[in-house]
């Protein structure tokens, strides 16, 4: 069984692989098929998003799909950036930073604490959606995980990708990004949701355990 992942981020695609990694399916990503289509996420949530992604690429592509929206929301930031956190530097709200000499992923961490500088709350969470959908069948499954944690006064770590490198989960000391790969997968937000969404996938018949084909 070929199950499409709607993502060509290499670190998303390489935690769900590993998470999934006992299923008897094959994952794919949006490399390996032709004529790629994009999906603008411009819904006001990551359900909607996720859903969107998943019925979309399931539609076109003719192939179950795995697809998932996930931010980071920050409380003194009025749950800012959210569904914006992939291109949180290039939005109006706290202004745009621009310096094409960083990474997205760098421009993206540096606003959010030059945001939060002077501030004493920097309580904030991961949260992600993941949504499998097969339009063939009419099966459509939903998750949510959510990983507590604040923000760093700077970034500390070479793991991980996003703001890992300055979230630091409820409990540890340590960055996302100083954690090891599987460590990770055990309390973050999309570890959480794609574990509930493997046994679900099990419970209701759709995957099951064994090698990879």
């Amino acid at each position: 069984m070929k199950i499409l992942v709607a993502t060509t981020n290499e670190g998303k695609l390489r935690e769900i692989k590993s998470i999934l990694s006992d299923l008897d399916v094959e994952l794919l990503s949006l490399k390996d098929v032709d004529n790629i289509i994009e999906v603008e996420e411009d819904k006001e949530t990551f359900l909607e998003n996720a859903i969107k992604k998943a019925t979309t690429y399931a539609s076109f592509y003719k192939i179950p799909v795995i697809a998932e929206d996930a931010g980071l929301e920050v409380d003194a930031l009025e749950g800012y950036p959210s569904v914006y956190s992939a291109r949180f530097y290039s939005i109006e709200y706290g202004g745009k930073l621009e310096d094409e000499s960083l990474s997205k992923d760098e421009r993206n961490n540096l606003k959010l604490l030059k945001l939060l500088e002077n501030k004493e709350n920097r309580k904030g969470r991961y949260k992600t959606v993941v949504v499998y959908y097969d339009s063939d069948k009419g099966i459509g499954i939903w998750t949510e995980g959510v990983c507590e944690g604040e923000i760093a006064q700077k970034p500390q770590g070479s793991g991980g990708f996003g703001y890992d490198p300055i979230f630091i989960p409820q409990g540890y000391n340590q960055t996302m990004a100083q954690l090891p790969p599987e460590e990770k997968n055990k309390i973050s937000h999309r570890g959480k949701a794609l574990s509930k969404l493997k046994e679900l996938l099990i419970k209701t018949g759709v995957v099951e355990i064994g090698s990879k084909s």
